[in-house]
């Protein structure tokens, strides 16, 4: 049964514990083919999106951001986005790379959420070594790393909201 966006958007949190069990390719694949669905600015889709799964591959991410929790996620999605072939808006040359970047990393992660996996965004991480480890060319960054797995029997949804009010005007 297909879940109500606004109740997935209720019930999806930062997980920052999970089990020890492999996510299946199945299901890794519907989250995958989610982010590649997402829209982008005049459809550059100026991503990549890297799974770590292999045990050694996991211990050199682990190093980018060392934090316990993060070390029992199963596997990782590391998302990158290319600044060479991202669109710039012609009034100011704005960059979208990190909006479509955004767009598909929330994708990836409501899409989880909707098949009963945990994920979390993942943006205070050393880039400079994941970059490195990743053997990514010079126009690619690595913008996201998103733990995924299915939650740990303990995890604990944490998530406080600011009041409708306090954030949309109306003119």
């Amino acid at each position: 049964m297909a879940m109500d966006f606004l109740a997935l958007s209720e019930s999806r949190y930062s997980v920052r514990g999970y089990q020890a069990r492999p996510v299946p390719d199945e299901l890794l694949d519907r989250v995958l083919e989610s982010a590649r669905l997402a829209p982008s600015a005049v459809n550059k889709q100026p991503w990549k999106f890297v799974v770590v799964r292999s045990e050694e591959a996991k211990n050199r991410l682990r190093t980018c951001y060392d934090r316990e929790w993060f070390a029992t996620a199963p596997a990782y999605i590391v998302v990158c986005g290319d600044h060479s072939t991202s669109w710039k808006r012609p009034a100011d040359g704005k960059d979208h790379c990190d909006i479509d970047v955004a767009i598909a990393t929330e994708h990836i992660t409501l899409s989880a959420a909707s098949l009963g996996l945990g994920t979390c965004w993942v943006c205070n991480f050393d880039a400079v070594a994941c970059k490195a480890m990743l053997g990514l060319s010079d126009s690619w960054e690595p913008c996201v790393i998103i733990p995924i797995g299915f939650p740990a029997t303990d995890s604990v949804p944490s998530k406080s909201r600011k009041d409708l009010s306090e954030i949309v005007s109306y003119i």
